[in-house]
């Protein structure tokens, strides 16, 4: 297997192809590119032109992940309130980082929540624990209860546009 390096817009936007836990990049690619799925260099033929807007597209693979992070097992068997919302964090970016991005900027009354350098919120309080969300550049606190874990993800949620009935059914998750 080769690495190559990717800026951080192409990095995103592969991320946000994502369609389940665990996909590799190589797999995103692979699909999006229309390879086969075996490791020969010859493409497929079959290419068909996608007349939806980007915002449907967007709202589509979003709420096409947040579907597929629900039913998962990888969540249900996470004993800790930690890893789930971490899960449940990292499959929101995935599945729309840019939105995800100007979401992050909620605040509690004396705490910021999320952050791209953990000191930022270390500087909010020495309490913090931030611990980074898995596959983002963000960093996250994690010493509140569950109750607030929950409230965190529905403001983000709400900030980044999704429904009432999907932001109530991913937060009973955490």
């Amino acid at each position: 297997m080769k690495t190559i390096e990717v800026d951080e817009q192409i990095y995103r936007y592969i991320a946000s192809r994502t369609l389940h836990i665990g996909e590799s990049a190589s797999d995103i690619l692979r699909r999006l590119l229309a390879l086969p799925l075996d490791t020969s260099m010859e493409p497929t033929v079959s290419a068909v032109l996608d007349e939806k807007t980007d915002a449907e597209s967007i709202t589509e693979a979003s709420t096409d992940v947040l579907t597929k992070l629900i039913d998962d097992a990888q969540l249900a068997k996470e004993e800790s309130a930690i890893a789930r919302f971490m899960l449940i964090l990292s499959a929101l970016y995935r599945a729309q980082p840019e939105v995800f991005s100007r979401g992050a900027d909620i605040k509690g009354r004396k705490r910021i929540y999320f952050a791209e350098d953990p000191q930022a919120l270390l500087d909010n309080g020495k309490t913090t624990k931030p611990k980074p969300v898995p596959e983002t550049p963000y960093w996250v606190i994690t010493n509140t209860n569950t109750g607030r874990k929950r409230l965190i993800i529905e403001q983000l949620m709400q900030a980044m546009g999704y429904s009432a009935e999907t932001i109530a059914e991913v937060c009973n998750k955490v």
